[in-house]
């Protein structure tokens, strides 16, 4: 990229530049809240080859859709098609949920993604002590097949791809799926999609967790080997460096963190007996795009050459597909503010721009009331209108990975996978993702940087518009979408008729058969597949895998 034999020369014209920025800073001092990035990082003024004397082009770039990836993990990225287009929702029933996935279709939205409420994240029926005052809150109330049923009404499987954001009992839902799919007549090896089924973060940063370490790794692994059989199509995980960005973790940490963890989601298929190529190409990864356009776009950029070098070098893999990190971005909901929730929309276009310069597949852009209440339909409509006119107005989708060679995305995107592999080898140091969590190593680390970024935003080191800076008078927001309590009733009455109509007999055989199974080694999708299609409930089919596993009991971080 540069003759190195003239980087002395450049050396001395970097100093004369020092000597010239001192002068004109002691006329006039620069300003001190911004000079860093997203992560806290010091931020040079300028960036010359010198920042990255020892690149290569042939081992850091390549050309896109080849190894390492940098560039992306298609030759023409978005000249071929756009990224997909998966708005986040679900509140209330299936019902409600079915009218507003209806309308996003309508819309544009190229695929759904499903937000489950907190009962059905944490496999509770709807009937359940702990469910009360939660149903339907914070996304839809899925109790048994019928729900799933009437949530994908009118919405052909074999059409459209789906994202459901589901963990702890990620099996029992996609086992409703695919009987839907049967259910319209859809093959399961004509559906596509994605369940996030990434239980690890979930003991790092977000909670929803329900078994122990080992049994969910076991229920994980047994996603990956029947789906490669007969869900051929389906991504069987999701490594999310979402919500560890969201707990608070630098952009580094989002890396290598979320990498370790699919680093032990390898492992343990390995030592199942699966080979690396049977299941790596249906991996998926879902991360976060914050408010540093720049250290974001570079950020994506790390995470794809690091996967790809994990993969090929650590693990032996042959098939290009399992190299390359494909993932779904959300833009930031820690970010999001209350105050001034106009103001939203502009932070979400910036994350919108990261994610796409960032090479995403797939992208949900947050609303700009969801740090009030779930989205009202004008605001997501306005956040898939955000994509839309990105996508197809400004000109950032012509040519695949425009900021390459930029010296500054360069040297960022080397300082973030350095940064990242450091991590990565302090893991593998403790033993592994797994003991890494159980020592409480990841979570004092994001702990950590969550402090700093909130010191920096009290001391006003860090601007937030609207919260420590240019502040207005507001009244009361209008216009929220509020879920009704009677919600929970109606789910609670639709069990009871649930349980009254279906065979009850052969609920009772598939779920004696499940808890079976679980004391074995057996592949336990067949068996929650069969439980499921007579109607058994998620609440029942999880208690029969409670009573065999037991529960995570989660250690406390002083």
């Amino acid at each position: 990229m540069f003759d190195k034999d003239k980087l002395p020369q450049l050396k001395s014209s970097l100093e004369k530049y020092d000597e010239l920025t001192k002068k004109m800073t002691d006329k006039r001092p620069e300003r001190k809240d911004v000079f860093k990035s997203g992560s806290g990082d010091p931020v040079k003024n300028v960036y010359t080859p010198l920042d990255i004397e020892e690149f290569d082009y042939s081992e850091s770039l390549g050309m896109p859709g080849s190894y390492p990836y940098t560039r992306g993990v298609q030759p023409n990225m978005y000249r071929g098609k756009l990224w997909t287009m998966r708005m986040y929702a679900g509140f209330a029933t299936a019902e409600e949920s079915n009218k507003r996935y209806k309308y996003l279709v309508e819309q544009g939205s190229s695929g759904l993604s499903v937000a489950f409420d907190l009962p059905t994240q944490i496999g509770y029926d709807s009937d359940h002590a702990l469910a009360e005052g939660e149903v339907g809150k914070v996304g839809v109330a899925i109790d048994s097949l019928k729900d799933m049923e009437v949530l994908f009404d009118g919405i052909p499987l074999d059409k459209v791809s789906t994202s459901m954001t589901i963990n702890a009992p990620a099996s029992v839902l996609l086992a409703m799926y695919i009987a839907v799919g049967e259910k319209q007549g859809v093959s399961a090896d004509q559906l596509r999609g994605t369940i996030q089924n990434d239980i690890l973060k979930e003991y790092i940063a977000r909670g929803t967790y329900i078994f122990p370490t080992e049994p969910s790794m076991r229920l994980i692994t047994d996603i990956f080997e029947y789906c490669s059989k007969e869900v051929p199509q389906w991504n069987t995980i999701s490594i999310s460096g979402y919500h560890i960005r969201e707990a608070g973790s630098t952009a580094a940490q989002e890396v290598g963190f979320t990498l370790a963890d699919g680093i032990a989601y390898v492992e343990a298929a390995l030592k199942a007996g699966l080979k690396v190529d049977e299941f790596a190409p249906r991996l998926s990864f879902f991360f976060n795009s914050h408010n540093d356009l720049l250290e974001e776009v570079a950020k994506f950029r790390a995470a794809r050459r690091l996967w790809a070098k994990i993969m090929k070098e650590r693990f032996g893999a042959e098939n290009p597909k399992s190299m390359m990190l494909k993932f779904h971005t959300q833009t930031g909901g820690s970010t999001l503010t209350a105050q001034q929730p106009d103001n939203n929309i502009i932070r979400v276009t910036i994350q919108t721009l990261a994610a796409v310069l960032g090479g995403t597949q797939s992208l949900h852009t947050n609303s700009r009331d969801e740090a009030l209440a779930l989205p009202s339909e004008d605001s997501v409509r306005i956040a898939l209108r955000t994509q839309q006119i990105v996508g197809h107005e400004s000109g950032v989708t012509n040519s695949v990975d425009p900021l390459a060679g930029s010296y500054f995305i360069e040297a960022m995107t080397d300082k973030i996978e350095e940064e990242a592999l450091a991590y990565i080898t302090k893991i593998d140091e403790i033993g592994g993702a797994p003991k890494a969590i159980d020592n409480g190593y990841i979570q004092q680390e994001i702990m950590d940087a969550a402090y700093q970024y909130q010191k920096d935003i009290e001391s006003n080191d860090r601007v937030v518009v609207g919260v420590n800076q240019y502040q207005i008078k507001e009244g009361p927001p209008k216009g929220l979408l509020r879920v009704d309590l009677s919600v929970g009733e109606q789910q609670k009455k639709q069990l009871v008729d649930l349980k009254a109509s279906r065979d009850n007999d052969a609920v009772e055989k598939t779920l004696v058969a499940l808890k079976t199974a679980c004391h074995g080694t057996d592949n336990l999708m067949p068996y929650i597949i069969d439980a499921v299609k007579v109607y058994a409930t998620l609440g029942e089919i999880t208690q029969v895998m409670r009573d065999v596993f037991g529960e995570y009991q989660q250690n406390v971080m002083i």
